[in-house]
């Protein structure tokens, strides 16, 4: 186990090597010890690529695509798993299609539909995208939650003259917050950390994300391998803080929609 635990701390050893060396060391022995720490490549990546900005940018594509992800997820995953027809089940393997289908089939006419709705360079395509993208997974995990959930509650309330969505806001999604941890914390990694999707949208304008602002660190015939990883290590910590905060609730929403 101590061999297998090294194995996978060795790229992490090797990030945190590379972004604390000075050119003239990382040049010299890239895989050994820093002598001395050259933090500064922190403070240049930060000025240099405008990391600030880009953050913002992360954080507000990342922010509002999480929140209507969970939003459209649990109410289309509360009808499918509510209503046992056979449109409902097929409605479901759709969306469980999207699972399977791999994302390069579609690049290209979803660019081309962005660009006809003038929405390059926007927040509005990537937060559309991001959704879609990420809305399959978020319907599996609430639905087989559901499923496993008593209806007594539900049933209460509906005796007592309350609506479906007014059962759904004040009944079903408060016992929804396990597997919510889930999806925010898996949906919120995979969309901080596209870099292709940015890329293609939003590239070389000021939305970009962090990806992309660290990307431009990489030239055609020279890189600062120092800067970029001391950039990546910036990157990873607001995500890093919101794994350690949900990170509880991620088995057991696997769990749960495993086992409905």
């Amino acid at each position: 186990m101590l061999a297998l635990a090294a194995i996978f701390l060795f790229p992490f050893y090797v990030f945190l090597t590379v972004a604390l060396k000075t050119p003239a060391e990382l040049a010299r022995s890239p895989l050994s010890v820093p002598t001395d720490p050259a933090l500064a490549n922190f403070t240049e990546a930060w000025q240099r690529g405008d990391l600030g900005t880009a953050m913002v940018n992360s954080v507000v594509v990342t922010s509002l695509s999480v929140a209507l992800l969970v939003a459209c997820g649990s109410l289309a995953a509360y009808v499918l798993a509510r209503r046992g027809t056979r449109l409902g089940y097929g409605m479901y393997l759709l969306f469980l299609l999207g699972l399977m289908i791999p994302l390069q089939l579609g690049m290209v006419p979803l660019y081309q539909l962005m660009r006809d709705l003038n929405l390059l360079q926007t927040y509005t395509s990537l937060i559309i995208f991001e959704i879609g993208h990420q809305l399959p997974l978020a319907v599996f995990l609430y639905a087989g939650f559901l499923r496993a959930l008593p209806r007594d509650y539900e049933e209460a309330a509906r005796v007592d003259g309350a609506g479906s969505l007014a059962v759904f806001r004040r009944i079903v999604f408060p016992l929804l917050r396990p597997v919510t941890g889930t999806v925010v914390i898996l949906s919120a990694i995979n969309i901080w950390n596209d870099f292709l999707t940015p890329l293609l949208y939003v590239g070389g304008s000021p939305q970009q994300t962090l990806p992309v602002a660290i990307f431009a660190f990489r030239g055609e015939f020279a890189s600062q391998w120092q800067v970029i990883f001391a950039g990546m290590g910036i990157a990873i910590v607001p995500i890093l803080v919101v794994y350690f905060l949900l990170q509880k609730y991620i088995i057991k929403g696997f769990a749960s929609g495993i086992k409905g």
